[in-house]
């Protein structure tokens, strides 16, 4: 198991005494594996919630006629939110260093996509770069807290992971093509074939609490691509940011956004490769066995 945060190894002796009582069959057993499923998602989900909580919440009761700029708000809340992660032993340091990452790759993108009119913010405050308000980045740390945060939680293994340097050229040039396609051809979808290809093998391992399960890891790009997508649109409703379609009034965000978040999994994912190498399965074959003592919520 990869090391956790001294809080989660706090909650996961805890938690791993009251679940040492549960049944190890039957539907009990698979309820058991639900929940925990759950609340490890919940967990590895806490920055983004926090912010999207931010969010809604400045959209609903944020006053317009307030000295502190609603965008400035945001960023300040977004700047709190990070360092409590890190003083309550929420994220390491280790980790922190590819949220970061994170957080400048976006505001790159940030900065030319609104030059280009691909979507807009409101032009207020003083906490920004052009532009872009200063918390936008922290929207695309939030993912990738998630991704560092689910790889340990779930103690994420993977069967015939591709050669790391073949996907950080399939990833550098999925990230050109964001930049690119509004002067030349846009290749998305040839990008998106060979994702299918260089991942198309690659099966993920993970555990939730006794057993072992498994699922290619191309699905589960799309499973994460479609909660980023749910978020985007809570985050639009709430005035983040909008589209140009979403400037006359608020519908929820096209289904072609999805394609653009699946592709953005492959950068998050070489990123997070680079904190925590892809190791290999271990060989159980799923089958249930005895909890070690810090297997409850890693």
């Amino acid at each position: 198991m990869r090391s956790s945060t001294p809080l989660e190894q706090r909650i996961d002796e805890r938690a791993r005494r009251f679940l040492a009582t549960a049944a190890a069959g039957g539907g009990k057993a698979k309820l058991t594996e639900f929940v925990v499923f759950g609340l490890k998602q919940g967990w590895a989900c806490i920055f983004g919630a926090a912010l999207l909580a931010v969010l809604m919440a400045a959209r609903l009761w944020y006053p317009d006629t307030a000295g502190l700029a609603r965008n400035d708000f945001l960023t300040i809340a977004a700047v709190v939110i990070q360092i409590l992660m890190v003083v309550f032993k929420l994220e390491t340091l280790r980790e922190l260093r590819v949220i970061v990452l994170f957080h400048l790759v976006g505001t790159v993108m940030e900065l030319f996509k609104t030059d280009m009119g691909s979507w807009s913010y409101d032009a207020e405050g003083f906490l920004r770069i052009g532009a872009v308000p200063l918390f936008s980045g922290f929207m695309y740390a939030a993912v990738g807290s998630y991704m560092v945060r689910v790889y340990r939680l779930f103690d994420l293994r993977f069967a015939a992971y591709p050669r790391r340097w073949i996907t950080a050229i399939l990833a550098a040039a999925i990230y050109a093509n964001f930049f690119t396609h509004h002067y030349i051809w846009d290749l998305r979808w040839v990008l998106l074939a060979a994702v299918v290809i260089v991942y198309g093998h690659c099966v993920m391992h993970f555990r939730v609490f006794r057993r072992q399960f498994r699922m290619p890891l191309v699905v589960s790009f799309l499973l994460v691509a479609l909660f980023i997508w749910l978020a985007e649109n809570i985050a639009t409703w709430s005035g983040a940011w909008l589209y140009p379609s979403q400037v006359d009034g608020w519908h929820p965000v096209g289904l072609e956004k999805l394609v653009a978040w699946f592709l953005l999994m492959i950068i998050s994912v070489v990123l997070v490769a680079w904190v925590y190498k892809p190791l290999p399965p271990e060989k159980d074959n799923g089958r249930r066995r005895k909890v070690p003592s810090s297997a409850a919520l890693r």
